[in-house]
């Protein structure tokens, strides 16, 4: 090969040639530095059939650089970066720059410096020094690293480095994890899991393409299961990866395959430090990571011999990307298996409509777990109407639902108490002005935080401190919160039972792995009596002792105009009423509900999927909604109000005319103004056949924009927001 074709990662200088020096080794896939005028960048070698571009001649090229010291991207992996940026219409750079996503890990093997504790004494003891070095008793790592630890500045950990007290260790960026082992702790499983792991490991074993759907009611014994295939992965040589929705799920689930393998798997997620992503990222490149645990991102690494993929809890919403390439991990999921002609496991007890049709198809192949595992029975469900059992004036919770708190308290057993809203209340008003707080960046309220004695908005970040008084019209002692957030109804707990032991549990208290996993040990060792949580604590935690469930507001995920709101909302509360009874005590699920007789309610409190799935089934069926309609979406955006409704309008005007698809818009998006953007949607929903991607394409790339407009395109959509 004396010249190349590059993928650049900048979706804007489209490919571009180079020459091949003699000597140098390159193969599609290699990750190469290339001058550009008078910068380096980097770029993948890809096939020149697969990439067209001008040709340029031979006289004209410059030389590549170099060639990065990390194996090359195999071909399955760029098939799917191809996939990818066809589908959601995206540029392979954006793609490809997921792959790419430790720039440390593309320099080639590298060593550090951390330091421990010598045995030494300094020369003058002061506090910080003795907190510093009781609190690094055992510990190793790097300067700010140790700094976070012991909760003492940099330069005092510096000061202890200059006496000696702290010595400095030299050791390998690239330093292998230990090794898992298949047959560490065998489980011993019940005739339904072993029927269901035997058809995981056949599969694995034969390497080759197979889509699961394993449908298995909370409790059941999945992970087990899954479990298998992953052994005989590793006994194959295989790398195997697991999909996770939530990283506060991860340390549970971390302890349950150190259990059963001996060693810990491989982390990706956002809050690596760089150098765990770097290590992380060559181990994976290299095949010395077997089994890799990680958020949505894990799914574009580039395995040297992936073996099996597993989407754990397939069903939630957040394997949706919404900014940036905006992919659903779990369809991308099943393309990489595709493509690595290899197993893929779909796990949930409450499926997503468009996995159950895909195995109604017999494109998956649907394996059951009917009943939960050692003879632990589901819990029963009852509604409370609360237009006929109201809790009292200025509570949110009913009184059938205090009584069976206070029976739990008596016998010492655990309550959970499930509302899908962060924060103290979702507004705060003055009562004497009537001032609302809104964000200065969105189109929404500010949420109270009264833990954190701060106003937050959800959706930009933007924080500020709760005031004393109005800003509008000066009034002190006039600030009124409306409506319960998770912390408003903790409070309202304490006040019932004021002997609980109560814990919230939302993203804001459980943001760390480390927070996830004391808020685990503390509920397992007794030490809560009451959880008050989020969508977070639906799925994924075992705690036998807790017995009663308790929704705090059913119809708040039934608000809003979401096209999937009754499928989200049914899935949630299955999902959180699956954590009551776990262990050997019969559990109970209490729902509030203003609304007992909406179809998803009724077939929650009658135990009836089947029934809610048919009907939600027809009902997409007549919208012509996804999985027998296409939906996708255009966002329009800009700072300046005015030019971001004209671009909008402008595509508006030079829709297309097609029997098999509707235009629905422009109309402001309903969060119409998100982090100082001005936001306008069009929807567009197609037939089966249509070819959406082609007729989106098409039609914005006859337009040109202001340089202030941006234009993103959502496949698929999960958001209308």
């Amino acid at each position: 090969m004396n010249r190349a074709r590059l993928l650049m990662m900048n979706a804007a200088l489209g490919p571009l040639d180079y020459r091949v020096p003699d000597g140098m080794d390159v193969v599609p896939g290699s990750v190469v530095l290339a001058p550009l005028g008078p910068r380096q960048v980097i770029g993948i070698v890809w096939e020149e059939g697969r990439l067209p571009a001008e040709r340029v001649a031979d006289s004209r090229l410059r030389p590549l650089l170099e060639v990065l010291p990390v194996p090359p991207l195999r071909a399955e992996l760029r098939r799917l970066i191809e996939w990818t940026a066809d589908y959601y219409c995206a540029s392979l750079a954006s793609v490809a720059r997921m792959v790419l996503s430790s720039g440390g890990a593309l320099k080639g093997p590298a060593t550090m410096t951390e330091y421990r504790l010598s045995g030494g004494m300094p020369e003058r003891m002061t506090p910080q020094r003795e907190r510093a070095m009781a609190a690094l008793e055992g510990e190793q790592a790097t300067i700010r690293e140790l700094a976070g630890l012991s909760d003492v500045s940099e330069g005092v950990l510096r000061g202890l480095v200059n006496q000696g007290v702290l010595e400095p260790v030299v050791v390998d960026c690239d330093r292998p994890y230990l090794l898992a082992r298949a047959d560490y702790a065998e489980p011993v499983l019940n005739g339904a899991q072993q029927d269901v792991a035997d058809r995981f490991v056949a599969a694995v074993e034969e390497r080759r393409f197979a889509p699961f759907l394993l449908d298995g009611v909370t409790g059941s014994g999945k992970t087990e299961t899954y479990f298998e295939a992953i052994a005989a992965a590793i006994r194959a040589g295989q790398q195997t990866l697991v999909l996770l929705p939530e990283i506060a799920l991860t340390e549970a689930f971390l302890r349950r395959f150190e259990d059963r393998f001996g060693a810990a798997p491989v982390l990706w997620h956002s809050s690596l430090k760089s150098t765990e992503r770097r290590r992380g990222w060559r181990a994976i490149a290299s095949g010395s990571a077997q089994v890799v645990v990680g958020a949505r991102s894990a799914l574009f690494l580039p395995y040297a011999n992936l073996g099996l993929i597993v989407v754990d809890e397939a069903h939630e919403t957040s394997f949706k990307q919404d900014e940036g390439v905006r992919y659903n991990a779990r369809d991308v999921a099943v393309m990489r298996a595709r493509f690595e002609r290899i197993p893929v496991v779909l796990a949930s007890a409450t499926p997503a409509l468009e996995s159950l049709q895909m195995a109604a198809a017999g494109t998956y192949e649907k394996l059951d777990l009917e009943s939960r595992y050692g003879g632990a029975m589901l819990p029963a469900i009852t509604t409370i109407n609360l237009t006929e059992e109201p809790p009292e004036r200025g509570r949110w919770l009913a009184p059938p639902l205090v009584e069976a708190m206070q029976a739990r308290m008596e016998r010492g057993e655990q309550t959970l108490l499930f509302l899908n809203r962060r924060g103290f209340a979702p507004l705060t008003l003055c009562r004497n002005c009537g001032h609302r707080f809104q964000c200065p960046n969105c189109s929404a309220w500010l949420v109270e935080h009264r833990l954190s004695h701060r106003l937050a908005c959800h959706h930009c970040g933007h924080e500020t401190s709760t005031p004393d008084a109005c800003p509008e019209c000066g009034e002190h002692d006039c600030l009124v919160a409306c409506g319960p957030g998770v912390e408003r109804i903790a409070d309202e707990v304490a006040a019932i039972l004021p002997e609980a032991r109560v814990a919230v549990a939302t993203s804001d208290t459980l943001n760390t792995p480390e927070k996830a996993a004391a808020f685990v040990a503390a509920a397992e060792e007794g030490a809560i009596d009451v959880i008050v949580g989020t969508q977070l604590v639906t799925k994924g935690f075992h705690f036998p002792e807790l017995t009663l469930v308790g929704v705090v507001d059913a119809d708040l995920g039934l608000e809003g105009g979401d096209l999937r709101a009754a499928e989200r909302t049914y899935q949630q509360v299955a999902q959180v009423a699956g954590r009551a009874g776990r262990g050997a005590k019969p559990g109970e699920v209490l729902i509030q509900t203003r609304h007992p007789d909406a179809p998803v309610i009724a077939a929650l409190a009658a135990g009836d999927r089947d029934a809610f799935y048919d009907a939600e089934t027809e009902a997409r069926r007549h919208a012509g909604a996804p999985p027998f309609g296409r939906w996708a979406a255009i966002i329009v955006s800009s700072e300046d109000e005015a030019e971001a409704r004209e671009a909008a309008n402008r595509i508006g005007a030079t829709r297309p005319n097609l029997p098999d698809v509707a235009i629905l818009g422009p109309a402001p998006a309903p969060l119409s103004l998100l982090r100082g953007r001005y936001r306008y949607r069009l929807l567009i929903n197609a037939r089966r056949t249509a070819q959406v991607q082609d007729v989106i394409r098409d039609w914005l790339g006859a337009l040109t924009f202001p340089s202030g407009v941006r234009v993103g395109v959502d496949i698929d959509p999960y958001s209308f927001v």
